[in-house]
């Protein structure tokens, strides 16, 4: 589909991905306070699967969503469920500024992964933002420091995950929509995750419903607005967008969970959103869209 570029329409889509995003953090936080993260997981896939339907009927219904690829599928949603817990589990040790910051190391592990194994090429603004990037979390979680915090090497460790799952995104763009795509993320990460909820499963209270909703919501459609915000704008105009997801995340923490941000924490998140501005140098613009779909 092809669309008339509007920074303006770009700008409301990525204004409801914020929303969606910021929605979640806190969504998150607060159902991880009464069931665990698997049940949590469980019930956005299964939910967000119910509120995909109007999109899967709109691109041709379940014969649309047939794949050639179904290992693929499996191994992306295998590596990304992982990444999503190590996410949620990450919300309830460290702040959530913290959580933001590491994640946005994203799109480097996305590079080294797509050199290794897509055959994309390293440019010297890859490795710039590649130093950047590992100069930030060093400094966030400052090793030989200070006591490590295990929420930030949890974190670390899910950002690299994200980084191999959006690696793989971008292989199956090549062959699947983005409703298939995220249709599969779906069913596939439903089965993944019923053994362990059902395993550890308790009803959840009212409250928890209360929140549960958003998570399948925001979970499902915050991919849908970055898709649509693609469609109106470069990876150069949107990406940046994205970085207002920082400083919003942790005002955000401030206002509702009192928690606040010490100098070496802003400054290594400084040099990681920096080393992404460097990556866009030399990245397509369909990296922002291929993202998206990689997110929690």
């Amino acid at each position: 589909m092809n669309a008339q570029p509007s920074n303006l329409k770009a700008a409301l889509w990525m204004a409801g991905w914020l929303a969606a995003m910021l929605v979640l953090i806190v969504a998150g936080r607060e159902t991880t306070r009464e069931i665990t993260v698997f049940q949590v997981m469980e019930m956005r896939s299964v939910l967000g699967l119910l509120m995909l339907y109007p999109l899967i009927h709109l691109s041709g219904g379940f014969r649309a969503m047939k794949t050639s690829r179904p290992l693929m599928h499996i191994a992306r949603n295998t590596v990304h469920y992982g990444s999503q817990y190590g996410w949620f589990a990450a919300l309830t040790l460290i702040p959530i500024a913290q959580v933001v910051s590491i994640e946005f190391t994203m799109p480097i592990w996305t590079a080294i992964f797509a050199v290794a194994f897509l055959g994309e090429k390293m440019t010297p603004w890859k490795n710039l933002a590649i130093a950047f990037g590992l100069a930030g979390v060093l400094i966030i979680v400052r090793p030989g420091v200070s006591e490590i915090n295990h929420g930030q090497i949890i974190m670390v460790v899910t950002a690299v995950g994200f980084g191999a799952s959006i690696a793989m995104v971008k292989s199956l763009t090549r062959t699947e929509s983005t409703v298939a795509i995220i249709f599969w993320m779906l069913v596939i990460q439903s089965i993944i995750g019923l053994w362990p909820a059902l395993h550890v499963w308790q009803w959840p209270s009212a409250y928890v419903w209360f929140w549960i909703f958003p998570i399948a919501f925001c979970g499902t459609f915050s991919h849908y607005c970055m898709t649509r915000a693609m469609l109106y704008a470069d990876a150069t105009v949107v990406v940046p967008m994205d970085f207002l997801r920082v400083p919003l995340t942790a005002m955000i923490g401030w206002l509702v969970y009192s928690e606040s941000i010490d100098m070496l924490t802003a400054v290594g998140t400084a040099l990681i959103l920096f080393g992404n501005l460097l990556n866009l140098k030399s990245g397509k613009p369909k990296i922002a869209q291929v993202a998206a779909e990689s997110a929690p």
